[in-house]
């Protein structure tokens, strides 16, 4: 996890351990460097981490470095913000959401 942020960076290997085996709410980042929508969700994703911090965990896939993790959650556009609670996918984005779009779908899975 990087010291500005709040957001970890999973992969194959990580992912179980990370999310699949998280208590609570974790809202991943299905994203790649050459993805000009997820660049733009990025800043957006960061405030978000500040905002939830403490409450929900937030964790970034790439998904080039990544296909195993995004095959196997379905995901074949990005960006694809998907939201886990307790380890299991409950809901998510695809495409570049803004604050507003991600904040209820973050209060909706932090109500349930």
């Amino acid at each position: 996890m990087s010291e500005t942020t709040k957001i970890r960076t999973v992969d194959d290997d990580t992912f179980a351990a990370d999310v699949e085996q998280a208590q609570g709410i974790t809202v991943v980042d299905f994203w790649a460097p050459w993805c000009a929508p997820c660049r733009l969700v990025a800043p957006v994703i960061d405030q978000l981490a500040q905002e939830y911090d403490g409450r929900v965990t937030f964790a970034k896939v790439n998904v080039d470095d990544s296909p195993g993790t995004a095959a196997r959650y379905g995901i074949r556009s990005i960006p694809t913000i998907a939201v886990f609670r307790d380890g299991e996918p409950v809901d998510g984005i695809v495409g570049a959401a803004p604050a507003a779009v991600l904040t209820k779908v973050i209060e909706r899975a932090l109500a349930a």
